[in-house]
């Protein structure tokens, strides 16, 4: 598999947006957003996304230049029409309205409707945590989507990821999870790599359990399962919550199947920990609590107890050293997009 910078996957993602009609400083948010997930690991949420953007802004879901619109608000929150423009946009001129108000307010709640797909949500739920705030993001996204309700075989509900983010002493604690078993762009980079995905993720069109990715993209469509396995019931009910608070509540998302792609629902929260708690008083705690968690005795084949976003910075390292792998499929398909917007290809190591 080809490999490279994250400076390298920067400036493709910039010129493939900008020449696919993108503004410079939208290709730009964008780009970082995709580029800074394929650092950390989560390919799922990375440069493989530009030829679906690309094709967004062809068919009329993605509108380049499109501003966002306050449509309600109050001193602790604030709901915002997207108009379809770019959601990694969107969602950070969200948070920078959000911010001013979590700290006029002691914590502040943002709902965004019309909104594209925003990328990896740890990226903004870390943000914030670094910033001194608990952070919640979730999303959903308009009907049919690509999860199976429990105890059905029919696509109806998002992969409805959820992210919840605080600062810990060596760096965010930071969760970021779909309430399905998988996240799409994960058996997306499987099926491009060729590789089988681990049971209980999906089933087939019939209905069947299956590893194969492929399954999922076939006539009949198969379906992504809630998270769970045997408890599946408990990811699908954690999923039902999501479309409410990020969808019905922000007028957008799966509740509302007459809306095209690209109408996700978003939910925001931040809570500013000096104003709440005090920031000496949570930092004694979260260092007591760590402490706690990671001296439990280890089970034999355990090195370490990691908490939530610490394999994310282990990666991260690795990737800066020694660069980001891209599944040979994905990258034929970026550069025959590339070529089609006469864009130049970066060289491959």
């Amino acid at each position: 598999m080809p490999v490279f910078s994250v400076d390298q996957l920067r400036r493709l993602g910039t010129d493939i947006l900008t020449a696919a009609g993108a503004t410079p400083d939208e290709a730009a948010i964008v780009s970082e957003e995709l580029a800074s997930a394929n650092l950390v690991g989560h390919d799922s949420h990375g440069v493989m996304r530009l030829m679906q953007y690309v094709e967004f802004i062809r068919d009329g879901h993605i509108v380049p230049g499109r501003e966002p619109e306050v449509v309600r608000e109050g001193a602790a929150f604030l709901v915002v029409d997207a108009h379809f423009s770019f959601g990694q946009v969107v969602a950070s001129w969200t948070f920078d309205k959000l911010r001013q108000k979590a700290k006029d307010c002691g914590a502040a709640d943002a709902f965004i409707r019309n909104c594209n797909h925003v990328g990896r949500l740890g990226s903004y739920t870390e943000k914030a945590a670094d910033e001194g705030f608990a952070a919640l993001m979730s999303v959903n996204a308009p009907g049919p989507g690509q999860v199976a309700p429990f105890g059905s075989m029919e696509r109806r509900m998002g992969t409805n990821p959820i992210s919840m983010a605080a600062p810990g002493n060596s760096g965010a604690i930071v969760l970021d999870m779909t309430t399905s078993a998988t996240a799409e762009g994960k058996l997306r980079v499987a099926h491009q790599s060729g590789v089988m995905v681990p049971e209980g993720w999906i089933i087939d069109g019939a209905g069947n359990p299956s590893i194969n990715p492929g399954d999922y993209y076939a006539t009949p469509n198969g379906c992504i399962l809630p998270l769970g396995g045997a408890l599946a019931h408990k990811g699908f009910g954690m999923s039902v919550m999501v479309d409410i608070f990020s969808g019905i509540l922000s007028g957008s998302g799966v509740g509302r199947t007459d809306l095209p792609r690209g109408a996700n629902g978003v939910w925001m929260q931040l809570m500013d920990i000096e104003q709440i708690v005090g920031r000496d008083e949570y930092d004694r705690w979260m260092k007591t609590y760590e402490q706690h968690i990671k001296s439990a005795k280890k089970r034999p084949e355990v090195e370490a107890i990691l908490f939530p976003g610490e394999m994310e910075r282990t990666m991260q390292a690795r990737r800066e050293a020694s660069g980001i792998t891209i599944p040979d499929e994905t990258w034929r398909q970026i550069s025959e997009l590339a070529g089609s917007l006469d864009v130049s290809l970066p060289s491959v190591s």
